[in-house]
């Protein structure tokens, strides 16, 4: 006997507005001054009434299409009505039977070695409001909970997933993809650290009988997931918590309704909160201060043509285009869409698309990383990049010798060094690559004459005897094409 893990994921994705969704308060994450960020219709006092932000049904409907969602013409917004602390209406202005995308789905890589993928499906992508954020003391001491409502009422859009994933490391990979291409088309910054972006995990297991018949254990949703990593962990030991569970009970989901667990990641379990409510608790209805909104044919394609390039489609043209390995498209791609743009131009400058990876991917990286960096702050442009390295392509200098320009253009005194300043430092520090073939010869001949051992062990089948040759015949010649120095060497002790 053995089973299959069912999971469906509800992403939270905070959109990237100025303003809340029904009022002009602020969405900035300010979480040093509480509850200032707030006005009568966020609160939801007496008379106040909601109006919609253009701009938040803008970006839903840009994250739906993105997702390949249906936008129906019409859609409307409905009141679910709950009562907690972070929520002063007692209401969360939501969307339930007519939402304004569905039906959409998301590709995920679920091996890399074989290339396999996988449609994930989409049920629905609706906005709604957001709630406030409550902060327990968790010392065991009774001291007071605190309630702060910046947040209430900033812009949602809620994706959630068809139960379509099998482990928790695909739950993982669906949630990066999504963040990807979320930020690529800008419509959230999906920072898991402010909350922007936050995940519900719905977990429960089919039991395979040996008749073939299987059982669902009952559904579980684990809240309180605020890292991928977190994702991955309580999915794992939910798994395994329903499995000794069944084993133990062999209660099945139409015993037990079901409930809501919370994800402990210091204890790293989770733990019983409460039954889940059905549709029919929140007692929905439709709102009836806001007006339904309608969405045209020429609007869907108006918003349709401001979408970028998808991420998993650029990997896969980047592969195609500049000859990358699946490695390499992955790490430009996953910097974000500014990164990819940088690599392009500097690819397309050079004409040499794998060392245009190697540079981008290993030196700008490495420096962005050391001064925290965004690639737009970066004082080496692309063009200058692609420049230095047409240079290494032309054999001007040698690739040693373009590190040694690169750290002089990080240095220089240029807030933004140009093409210019490329061919000065050439010329400052001599590292133009050597042509003279009559120099060269007399410094290997030089280099070979005092190392007998070294020659001895060469002829002797020793090739890696070669390879301190090489560096000290380049400590005399300045600028040797070290490729030049190899074939030299090789001949004069053959």
């Amino acid at each position: 006997m053995d089973y299959t893990v069912i999971i469906g994921l509800e992403v939270h994705v905070q959109l990237q507005t100025r303003t809340k969704l029904f009022c002009g308060c602020s969405t900035k994450f300010n979480p040093d001054h509480p509850n200032t960020q707030t006005c009568p219709v966020c609160l939801g006092l007496p008379g106040a009434l909601p109006v919609l932000n253009r701009e938040a049904f803008h970006l839903g409907m840009k994250a739906g299409l993105a997702i390949n969602c249906e936008i129906p013409s019409f859609t409307k917004w409905d009141r679910k009505q709950y009562y907690y602390p972070d929520l002063p209406k007692a209401y969360q202005i939501s969307q339930y039977d007519l939402p304004m995308s569905q039906n959409g789905w998301l590709e995920i890589e679920i091996d890399p070695e074989t290339r396999e993928t996988k449609k994930v499906g989409i049920i629905r992508a609706h906005l709604e409001e957001d709630a406030g954020k409550n902060s327990h003391d968790e010392s065991g001491r009774g001291q007071d909970s605190k309630v702060d409502l910046n947040r209430c009422g900033t812009p949602l859009i809620e994706i959630v997933s068809e139960p379509d994933l099998r482990s928790a490391q695909e739950a993982r990979k669906y949630l990066e993809e999504l963040k990807l291409l979320l930020t690529y088309i800008d419509v959230s910054d999906c920072n898991m650290q402010e909350g922007s972006l936050r995940c519900d995990a719905n977990v429960n297991l089919h039991i395979h009988q040996e008749n073939g018949e299987s059982i669902p254990t009952p559904i579980v949703e684990i809240k309180n997931l605020n890292s991928f990593r977190g994702v991955e962990q309580a999915i794992e030991f939910e798994v395994k918590r329903q499995w000794e569970a069944w084993q133990e009970t062999k209660l099945s989901l139409h015993d037990i309704p079901k409930e809501t667990r919370g994800w402990d990641a210091d204890r790293g379990i989770t733990l019983e909160q409460r039954g889940k409510e059905e549709a029919a608790d929140y007692r929905y209805f439709p709102d009836p201060d806001l007006a339904p909104v309608t969405v045209t044919d020429a609007e869907r394609d108006k918003v349709s043509g401001e979408l970028c390039e998808r991420p998993a489609l650029r990997r896969n043209r980047l592969e195609k285009e500049f000859q990358l390995s699946a490695y390499d498209a992955a790490v430009i791609i996953d910097q974000g869409l500014a990164f990819a743009d940088y690599f392009e131009q500097v690819a397309k400058g050079c004409q040499n698309g794998k060392q245009a990876a190697n540079w981008v991917t290993q030196d700008v990286l490495r420096e962005l990383k050391e001064g925290g960096l965004e690639i737009t702050a970066f004082s080496i442009k692309p063009d200058v990049l692609a420049a230095l390295l047409e240079k290494v392509e032309s054999s001007e200098i040698t690739t040693k010798s373009a590190r040694t320009v690169f750290q002089e253009l990080l240095k220089s005194e240029d807030a933004v060094p140009g093409v210019e300043s490329i061919q000065s430092i050439i010329e400052a520090k001599g590292l133009a690559m050597v042509s003279d073939t009559g120099a060269l010869e007399a410094a290997v001949q030089a280099v070979v004459a005092k190392n007998e051992k070294a020659v001895a062990d060469f002829q002797s089948g020793k090739q890696a005897a070669v390879g301190a040759l090489i560096g000290q015949v380049m400590r005399e010649v300045k600028g040797a094409d070290p490729k030049v120095v190899r074939e030299l060497l090789i001949e004069k002790m053959s």
